[in-house]
C-alpha cells in the first residue's frame, strides 16, 4: 500500500518530468499537452498502477471547469464581437453535425474491422469527440507568438472553448438512452433536456458572473491573495449550483469567465496570475492522469488501432471539414483558406478522454472499446493537426509574427525603478498647488492621481489637492525617500 510521502514523491517526480517535456515540446514545435500524456502513458504502463475512471473523471470536471473559465477570462468581447455568430454556429451546430457524420461512418466501417458497435453506441463514441479541446489550442495559439489574420485566433478560441458543453449534452443524452446507470430517456425527452441545459447554463453563468464581479469588488479583503482563492470558489459554486438544478456547469463557467474578464475588478492582475498558473497545473495533471488511466496492451491491440486510425483520419480529413464549411456558408467575409485553416485547426485533448470516462462509469456495453478507441483518434489528431498549426497558417498565408513587447520581462526582471504611493501633504502644496511645484529628484515620475476614487494621468500644471494619491515611479528611491521625509510623508506604499 503506498503511503502519503510516496504518493507525494511520485507526484512531484510526474509533474517535473512532465514540465521539462513541456520545455522539449516548445523546442520541437510540437503540443505541450501530447507530452504530457506521454509522460502518464509512460509511467502508467509499468511503473504505476492506476484504474479509477471515476477518479479521473472527477479531476477532469475540476480541471475542465478551471481552464473554461480562465479561457473565458482571456477572452476580450472586443475580440469575439466580430466574429460571435461563426463562434456559436460552429461550438453548437459544428459539434452536432461532426458527431453525426463521424457517428454514420464509425457504424458502418466498425462490422468490417471486427466491432458490432450499435448505431447509438456509435454515436455515442463520435459525441465524445465533437467538440475541440480548449486546453490544447488555447496552450498551442498563445505560447506561439504567432499572429492569425481575419480574426482567427478569437474565432477558434471561441469555439474550443465553447462547445464542449454541447458535447458534454449529447454524451450524457446517449448515455440516458442506452439505458446507462438504469436511466432511459426518449428522443422527445432528448430535446427538452438540451434546450433546458443550454438555457439554465447560459442564463446562471452570466447572473452568477455578474456576483462575482459584484463580490470580488465589494469584499474589501485586506490580503490581496485571498481574492484569487475567492474567485476559484465562486467557480467551483456556479459549476456545481448549475448542475444541479440540471443546467450545463461547463457553459456556465464559460460564460461567467467571460463576464469576470471583461469587467473590471480589484486585484485582477494578481487573480489573473493565479489561474494562469492553476490552470497549467491542473492541465499537466489531468494528462498525467489520463495517461496514467489508459491500458496499452488493450490500445494497441491490432484492430483497435485499425479502428482508431480509421475513424480519426476520417475525423480530420472529412467530418470536420463538412461540418465546418456547411456551417461558415451564410458568413461570406471568411476566405476560403481561412475556413479550410478551421477546418484543420480541430485539435482533440484531454476532453474528450475524459468524456469517454463517463460511459465507462456507467457501465455502458463496450465502453472500455470506446475509451481506447477515442484516445487512439485523440493521440492521432495531437500528433498530425498538433504539430501542423503553425505551419498551415503558413502555408495558407495567414499568418503574421507578432511583434513582442521589449518591456514585458523586462519590467519584471530586469527594470530596477520601484512605484511607491504617497498622499499629498500640506508641506508638498506649501509652495504652489501645481505638480511642478514639488520638488523631486531626477529620473522621477508621478504618474497617475488618485482623487475621491478617480483616477488621471497629471501634467505638469495639474492641481493638487489634499487627500490625493500619488502613484510615483522612480529609480531613486533613496533620494526620493529623503524628499518624502522632508514632506512629511509618513504612509508610503512600495511596490513594483
Amino acid at each position: 500500500m503506498i503511503n502519503a510521502e510516496h504518493f507525494l514523491l511520485i507526484g512531484a517526480i510526474l509533474l517535473f518530468v512532465a514540465v521539462l517535456a513541456g520545455k522539449v515540446a516548445y523546442r520541437f514545435n510540437a503540443p505541450a499537452l501530447l507530452l504530457f500524456l506521454t509522460v502518464g502513458l509512460f509511467f502508467g504502463y509499468d511503473i504505476i498502477s492506476f484504474n479509477s475512471p471515476e477518479l479521473t473523471q472527477f479531476i477532469g470536471m475540476v480541471s475542465l471547469c478551471i481552464i473554461l473559465f480562465s479561457g473565458g477570462m482571456d477572452t476580450k468581447f472586443s475580440e469575439i464581437r466580430p466574429i460571435l455568430p461563426q463562434g456559436i454556429t460552429l461550438a453548437t451546430a459544428g459539434v452536432l453535425m461532426t458527431a453525426l457524420i463521424l457517428g454514420g461512418f464509425v457504424y458502418l466501417v466498425a462490422p468490417f474491422i471486427g466491432f458490432e458497435l450499435s448505431f447509438p453506441l456509435a454515436l455515442l463514441l463520435a459525441s465524445t469527440i465533437s467538440s475541440t479541446d480548449s486546453a490544447s489550442v488555447f496552450s498551442i495559439l498563445r505560447t506561439r507568438r504567432q499572429g492569425l489574420s481575419e480574426n482567427l485566433r478569437p474565432l477558434l478560441e471561441l469555439e474550443s472553448g465553447s462547445n464542449d458543453p454541447m458535447a458534454y449534452i449529447l454524451v450524457v443524452l446517449l448515455i440516458k438512452m442506452l439505458g446507462g446507470q438504469g436511466e432511459e430517456i426518449g428522443l422527445g425527452g432528448a430535446i427538452v433536456m438540451f434546450i433546458v441545459q443550454m438555457a439554465m447554463g447560459a442564463m446562471i453563468g452570466y447572473l452568477f458572473g455578474r456576483a462575482s464581479v459584484w463580490v470580488m469588488n465589494k469584499i474589501n479583503i485586506n490580503n490581496a491573495s485571498l481574492y484569487s482563492v475567492l474567485l476559484l470558489a465562486c467557480v467551483f459554486f456556479t459549476f456545481s449550483f448549475t448542475s444541479l438544478i440540471k443546467g450545463n456547469g461547463y457553459l456556465a463557467v464559460y460564460i461567467a469567465g467571460l463576464i469576470v474578464g471583461n469587467n473590471k475588478l480589484v486585484n485582477k492582475r494578481t487573480v489573473t496570475t493565479f489561474f494562469d498558473g492553476i490552470t497549467w497545473l491542473f492541465q499537466i495533471i489531468m494528462f498525467l492522469m489520463l495517461g496514467l488511466l489508459v491500458n496499452l496492451n488493450e490500445a494497441l491491440q491490432p484492430k483497435m488501432l485499425l479502428l482508431g486510425i480509421a475513424a480519426g483520419s476520417f475525423l480530420m480529413l472529412i467530418a470536420r471539414p463538412i461540418a465546418t464549411f456547411t456551417c461558415l456558408i451564410p458568413f461570406r467575409s471568411l476566405s476560403r483558406k481561412a475556413r479550410t485553416y478551421i477546418s484543420w485547426v480541430g485539435l482533440r485533448g484531454a476532453v474528450p478522454i475524459i468524456f469517454a470516462t463517463y460511459p465507462w462509469v456507467a457501465k455502458i456495453e463496450g465502453s472500455e472499446v470506446l475509451f481506447n478507441v477515442v484516445f487512439i483518434m485523440t493521440i492521432l489528431s495531437l500528433v498530425v493537426q498538433g504539430t501542423t498549426v503553425s505551419s498551415m497558417a503558413e502555408l495558407l498565408g495567414l499568418a503574421y509574427t507578432e511583434k513582442e513587447s521589449m518591456f514585458e520581462n523586462a519590467l519584471q526582471d530586469k527594470v530596477k525603478s520601484a512605484f511607491t504611493e504617497i498622499s499629498v501633504t500640506e508641506q508638498m502644496l506649501s509652495v504652489g498647488n501645481t505638480l511642478n511645484k514639488v520638488a523631486l529628484p531626477d529620473n522621477t515620475l508621478v504618474v497617475m492621481v488618485c482623487r475621491d476614487g478617480d483616477y488621471f494621468v497629471p501634467k505638469g500644471n495639474a492641481e493638487l489637492q489634499m487627500g490625493d494619491k500619488l502613484l510615483i515611479l522612480s529609480d531613486r528611491n533613496d533620494e526620493l525617500h529623503t524628499h518624502y521625509k522632508e514632506y512629511g510623508v509618513e504612509d508610503i506604499i512600495s511596490f513594483k
